[in-house]
């Protein structure tokens, strides 16, 4: 049976997400942290595309979290890396006949129903789309159509690696520029960007509530 679309969340194991915020916050903090931003963007993906996502993971709580929202687990071999998890899922999508294959992480906990929107439409028919990150240099959405359009690979610098080779391809990527999906809380710096721009959200208020807060809100 053919689906129109499959939204593919990877997300590694909560207690050990976030290693780059070490200098930043305390391991209990990354963890919720990590789990906040995750719920975030669950929120607007289902809202958005209801019956879409997938959460592609071997975390036990997290496939405890995805139960408790009726969101499905794609449960990976091994907890091999996002770009390893993101091809399991573009497999699956494929063998199940999806149409259309997103992937977006789970810690844009800015993302919006409206980007998510802007990100579908971008791509009508055979294609592929690119989100570039804050810094430009990485790509926190894909959208393509068929999901074996081309092999994604992430980390820094993908955004421009992922437009030379869907070029090499043959396709014409488009190009999406959405602050929302663009920010991945990842590093210390983007502490404070998430403090100024995420009021309304779950990880904004979490992170409003830890010690160090005020420190991070100095730099914003």
């Amino acid at each position: 049976m053919t689906v129109p679309l499959v939204a593919a969340i990877p997300v590694k194991d909560l207690i050990n997400a976030k290693q780059r915020l070490i200098p930043a916050l305390s391991p209990s903090e990354r963890r919720d942290l990590a789990r906040a931003m995750l719920e975030d963007v669950l929120d607007v993906m289902t809202a958005a595309l209801p019956g879409a996502v997938i959460i592609v993971t071997t975390d036990d709580e997290v496939q405890a979290l995805a139960r408790a929202r009726d969101v499905t687990c794609w449960i990976e071999p091994a907890n091999r890396g996002h770009t390893a998890a993101v091809a399991f899922a573009q497999r699956e999508a494929a063998a199940r006949g999806a149409r259309r294959f997103l992937t977006i992480p789970g810690d844009v906990p800015c993302v919006t129903p409206d980007e998510v929107a802007t990100l579908g439409r971008a791509v009508e028919g055979p294609g592929v789309a690119f989100v570039p990150s804050r810094s430009g240099h990485g790509t926190n959405a894909a959208l393509l159509d068929p999901p074996s359009a081309m092999a994604l690979t992430f980390g820094e610098p993908s955004f421009e690696n992922h437009l030379a080779a869907a070029r090499a391809a043959g396709l014409s990527p488009r190009v999406v520029h959405l602050p929302g999906i663009g920010l991945d809380v990842d590093a210390p710096d983007d502490l404070p960007v998430l403090l100024e721009r995420g009021s309304a959200t779950r990880s904004g208020r979490l992170l409003r509530g830890f010690p160090a807060a005020a420190r991070f809100a100095a730099t914003s």
